[in-house]
């Protein structure tokens, strides 16, 4: 199994992620996303693989990659589209600084998902920007 890290370029929070993404699955499902290269180890991403995303320089919430298939831009140019499952999973963050594309990232380095992270319900509670505030001043 292998995971991906990507950029939400442009998305405010994680509401924000779930909003474009419930539009976009509305007007051509599957809901995917799509890029211009074609992942080389494409097989060991769709072995139970997520992608996870990079909202304001913290990686948040990662989203199971169903398949990954060759597609098209609207302009006709191949690309490839990450097939992914509606379910968004907040993830107790950690900073990232901003790259081009996607990384491929190991089961071993991903962090927790937030519910495995936090065990009291006083920090779960936390509005997303204060937690990561939190978290970037190693406070949580």
């Amino acid at each position: 199994m292998l995971h991906l890290v990507k950029l939400a370029v442009g998305v405010r929070d994680l509401d924000h992620l779930r909003s474009l993404q419930a539009e976009r699955a509305a007007k051509t499902p599957p809901l995917r996303h799509r890029t211009r290269n074609f992942p080389r180890r494409a097989a060991e991403i769709t072995d139970g693989g997520s992608i996870y995303w990079v909202i304001s320089g913290f990686l948040a919430a990662r989203q199971p990659i169903l398949d990954i298939i060759d597609d098209h831009w609207e302009d006709g140019s191949a690309c490839a589209a990450l097939i992914l499952d509606r379910q968004l999973v907040p993830l107790a963050g950690r900073p990232m600084k901003p790259f081009q594309g996607w990384r491929y990232l190991s089961p071993a380095e991903a962090p927790p998902d937030l519910a495995v992270a936090m065990p009291t319900p006083s920090e779960a509670s936390l509005p997303p920007a204060l937690r990561q505030e939190l978290q970037a001043l190693c406070l949580l």
